[in-house]
């Protein structure tokens, strides 16, 4: 395979793009010339989508923060109000925790109608109470016309973990399998669809939804041997795969089969020129679990309405490259490498 060259990142003359928001590998170039490099602390280091540190009381609290910029800001299954609520409860939940508190920031355009702003708020409040956390704290700013593109919001987000549970991108073990609680591409595709005003015989909704309840399921079935877990957002599921086998020095080997997308996303994608695995979701979750709790954990997560389409689709094997390799029933395969996300189009 031709590895693609890439120079690295030019702090003197360069200017940032597109790719360094995609979720491959010039996001995560970016993220380490220089976010990692003015920040560098040991939980940082940890590069998860979330930090857990242990608090004066005893305990470990869990804190994660980020932005929402999606266009169009309505969407068929959601918008960016309750994508934003769902997008930091899950990156909450991926660390095993329950997901408490919020804040929200938001940055709005000059004449953006009052009734769309309203509509927005009132979609958050509702994800907020149907996620069971408080919306605490906020702040609002507005820019002149033509700063913004509508509306910007930008959230953070606190939990706690129950004692004696650890899960972190870097525990992937040779032999562990990979899980996926249902259907991998439908917010992507979701999105690009209402943006390109394409129309199929079935609506594709986006999956946006809050994971914990979910979370808390697999983590009763499976506590112990859960290794990470992961939402698979920018980049879909082939970023998320090469971000873990990165953390974690493995590489994986999926049954590309076995990844269910269903038949109208696969029809989108098609005519979209897009591979469905580099597509984002907004409602679904990626774990690593030691090898004899897979089939328990695949059963708790199918007794869930977010996880009833659950499937074993690969494992963790041992890999000084750290490959993604996609196989196929048919014997063939592929290495999906992180750069073949980057010239998306936004998607959130």
């Amino acid at each position: 395979m031709s590895k693609t060259f890439r120079r690295k990142l030019d702090l003197k003359a360069g200017r940032v793009d597109m790719s360094h928001g995609a979720g491959g590998r010039a996001m995560a170039e970016l993220i380490a010339a220089i976010f990692k490099d003015a920040f560098g602390n040991e939980l940082l280091e940890q590069g998860n989508d979330q930090a857990s540190f242990p608090t004066p009381a005893g305990g470990r609290m869990v804190m994660t923060t980020d932005g929402y910029v999606v266009s169009p800001i309505f969407f068929p299954g959601g918008d960016i109000g309750s994508l934003a609520v769902h997008g930091t409860v899950n990156d909450l939940a991926m660390a095993g925790a329950k997901p408490l508190y919020l804040s929200a920031s938001y940055i709005i355009e000059e004449g953006f109608p009052l009734g769309d702003l309203k509509r927005i708020a009132d979609s958050m409040g509702a994800a907020a109470r149907a996620a069971g956390v408080l919306i605490v704290t906020g702040d609002t700013k507005v820019v002149d016309r033509g700063k913004a593109d509508g509306v910007f919001i930008s959230t953070a987000g606190v939990g706690v973990v129950p004692d004696g549970l650890a899960l972190s991108g870097d525990r992937a073990r040779p032999g562990d399998r990979v899980i996926v609680s249902g259907s991998m591409g439908d917010h992507g595709v979701a999105i690009m669809s209402s943006r390109e005003n394409l129309t199929f015989e079935t609506e594709i909704l986006s999956d946006s939804a809050p994971l914990n309840g979910l979370v808390e399921a697999m983590v009763a079935a499976a506590g112990p041997h859960l290794r990470l877990m992961r939402d698979p957002t920018r980049g879909g599921l082939a970023a998320t795969l090469n971000e873990l086998a990165h953390q974690s020095g493995v590489g994986f080997r999926i049954v590309e089969d076995h990844v269910p997308i269903k038949r109208q996303v696969a029809a989108a994608c098609e005519l979209l020129g897009l591979d469905p695995l580099n597509v984002a979701n907004e409602g679904k979750l990626v774990a690593v679990v030691a090898a004899e709790a897979a089939e328990a954990l695949v059963a708790a997560m199918r007794s869930h309405p977010l996880g009833a389409d659950a499937a074993i689709i690969g494992e963790a094997v041992e890999d000084d490259q750290r490959f993604v390799q996609m196989t196929t029933g048919f014997g063939g395969g592929r290495i999906v490498d992180w750069l073949a996300g980057e010239q998306l189009p936004r998607i959130c």
